[in-house]
């Protein structure tokens, strides 16, 4: 018997029976005759014809795995995979009929035993009370894989990428059913678990041959595939089989990337960026500079930028300037965190996107982000946008917040050197004053101005006033706690998503921050008695400054926060500053709400930026040793840190 019969015979019969006769072990290729084009199809019975939305199998549950009706729809949609599979290999036979005969003889070995697994899929199904064909059957296989243009893209499509995610689930599923007792289903997965190491093994032998020789393994199996693949579909919806891979030939660095890889497998992502020096950026483009960040600020832009991962949901994306090493995305992982897509900055390419999210809506975001824009659904709820106004990202919008909620103790806004020493000194007699420059953030370019100090101050004010072309000046107060509520905008809805506490040095610079499931829990008897008592403070944020806020940033959508502030007076009783700044842009208040709600359900947590020089490699280490139920995660990846190292620890 001629190879090329055998393979018309399973492709192109119309019956069952025909397609699922084994032909013989050893055939003779000696007459491959001349390459087909591809059908439209694969010959099939009328009761087992491919459609375009065939169901899809919800694979049963661990309590539902003795029901036989949810087995056999599940064995149901596995048959049709394998059937189309032996078809596909059989194209394969039929339209590379120069392909090396070694090769081909492999692929005629796979052949015959997706025939045969189709068979015991079956019979076992049979058992199970359901019939192949009452269920409609989707083409899911052939739609993606017929197509090809060479047997590479078939090794790359099926080999590679469908039949290496089935070694995760059916090496799962079949110690599933072993578990329940149901050892014939387990059997039927056990034997196609080790037939599929085979078929993934002939696939990385002839990909190896096949691949450009100067990219390593995972290098060229990103390049090879098109969308709609990617590397995330050569995974099952199983736990991550590492053996199995072994055994099929896939060396450790393979592993080890593809473990940690993700894409989206259906919704299209969300874009998210942190571009942390945003208000830097907008003063230098004030001054008419291009902005180049100093040494602290693109080492915070670098060391610092996986703390987006806080608010992605799987399928999104995380575009960064470094991303992590893949040790340390395992690390994450085994954490518990959800790894989504990073891709590296200019990598995204012309995908469909459903949202965009950095940072801040700075110049720079708005131009790294733009040509992205044609890709948003009109429905998306993210879109592109121009960048905000320059005063949305300076001290002086929480001025004017202060104004429009009728706030008279608020500071003031000087554009001048002279008039920003006069009310410097009009300030000065009552006690110290404190000087912003209106583009700084974490309490950097800020100046604490004692009596007696004014010479010093306008030295620092004819320094500070050309790089941010305004400051703040209020007085200085001693602080008791620093919080912040943030809040999401939407269109005609600004939501109070939580509150934090912050955690500043003492000269006001961000150290950490700290949440908790109930705010109270983070506050002494006084604090919470003042606040909750006698401000009324979480009421105020809840309902008073919502409206507000909507009324004074008109059609910004995104996150916000609001920073607080709780003081002594003199007479030693405590004061409210329920507006010290206002920050149009996500915060690491908020960026630890998001971490708190992945964390241990009741647990507290707390987000602290470490320098990277001040720890040992003893205590880095440490930082290592926890989980989202509980300890520290070290969130940064310490090989590449240059000075921050951002930890998230469970309390």
């Amino acid at each position: 018997m001629q190879m090329r019969e055998a393979a018309e015979r399973v492709l192109f019969a119309r019956t069952l029976e025909e397609k699922l006769q084994l032909p013989p072990i050893d055939v003779c290729d000696e007459q491959p005759g001349p390459a087909i084009l591809t059908p439209d199809g694969p010959g099939r019975p009328d009761e087992l014809r491919i459609v375009e939305k065939g169901v899809r199998a919800e694979f049963p549950g661990i309590n539902k795995l003795d029901d036989d009706r949810e087995r056999g729809r599940m064995l149901h949609f596995l048959a049709n995979h394998e059937l189309l599979a032996a078809e596909l290999m059989a194209l394969v036979l039929l339209k590379f009929p120069d392909a090396p005969r070694e090769y081909r003889a492999g692929v005629y070995e796979a052949m015959r035993e997706e025939q045969m697994h189709t068979l015991m899929y079956l019979r076992r199904m049979k058992e199970c009370g359901v019939h192949f064909g009452e269920l409609p059957l989707n083409n899911y296989f052939w739609r993606l894989i017929a197509p090809m243009e060479t047997p590479m893209d078939f090794v790359t499509r099926l080999n590679l990428t469908f039949e290496q995610a089935n070694l995760d689930f059916s090496k799962h599923y079949a110690g599933l059913f072993r578990q329940v007792g149901d050892s014939a289903t387990a059997g039927v997965l056990e034997k196609i678990y080790q037939d599929e190491i085979g078929h993934v093994g002939h696939g990385v032998k002839w990909f190896r041959k096949w691949k450009d020789r100067e990219d390593n393994d995972w290098e060229a199996f990103n390049k090879a595939l098109v969308f709609p693949f990617s590397a995330s579909k050569a995974k099952g919806l199983a736990p991550f089989n590492a053996e199995g891979r072994k055994l099929a030939g896939f060396d450790e660095d393979f592993i080890q990337h593809l473990e940690v890889y993700e894409q989206s497998r259906g919704r299209t992502p969300v874009v998210h960026w942190f571009n942390p020096s945003a208000e830097l950026e907008v003063a230098a483009r004030r001054r008419g500079q291009t902005f180049h960040p100093k040494k602290m600020s693109a080492a915070m832009e670098r060391d610092a930028e996986i703390v987006m991962l806080s608010a992605i949901r799987r399928d999104d994306l995380l575009l960064m300037r470094r991303p992590p090493s893949k040790e340390h995305l395992a690390h994450l992982k085994k954490a518990g965190f959800q790894i989504p897509e990073i891709v590296e900055v200019g990598k995204i390419g012309e995908r469909k996107l459903s949202g965009l999210r950095p940072w801040a809506w700075s110049p720079d975001a708005s131009e790294l982000l733009r040509p992205h824009q044609p890709t948003l659904p009109d429905s998306a709820a993210w879109k592109w946008r121009e960048p905000v106004p320059d005063e949305w990202l300076s001290k002086e919008i929480g001025v004017r917040l202060l104004e429009k909620l009728n706030i008279t103790d608020r500071g003031a806004v000087c554009h001048e050197l002279d008039a920003a020493m006069a009310h410097l000194k009009s300030l000065l007699p009552n006690g110290p004053a404190l000087i912003k420059g209106a583009y700084g953030c974490a309490g950097r370019d800020h100046l604490r101005v004692s009596p007696g100090e004014e010479a010093a101050a306008r030295d620092w004010l004819a320094r500070v006033l050309p790089q941010h072309g305004k400051v703040v000046i209020e007085p200085w107060r001693q602080r008791v706690l620093d919080f912040s509520a943030l809040y999401e905008m939407h269109a005609g809805e600004t939501r109070l998503v939580g509150l934090s506490v912050m955690d500043n040095d003492s000269h006001g610079r961000f150290l950490g921050s700290r949440v908790a499931p109930k705010w109270t829990a983070l506050l002494d008897d006084e604090v919470t008695s003042f606040l909750f008592r006698e401000a009324n403070a979480l009421e105020w944020y809840r309902n008073t400054l919502p409206p507000v806020l909507h009324g004074l940033l008109p059609g910004y959508i995104g996150p916000v926060g609001v920073d607080a502030m709780l003081y002594r007076k003199p007479d030693g009783s405590l004061g409210w500053t329920p507006v010290v700044e206002l920050n149009v842009r996500m915060t690491m208040g908020r960026v630890s709400l998001e971490l708190l709600a992945k964390s241990q359900q009741g647990k507290k947590g707390r987000l602290r930026i470490e320098r990277k020089a001040r720890l040992s490699e003893a205590e880095i280490a440490e930082l290592h040793s926890g989980n989202l139920e509980g300890g520290s995660i070290l969130l940064t990846d310490p090989r590449y840190a240059r000075e921050f190292l951002v930890v998230w620890e469970v309390i």
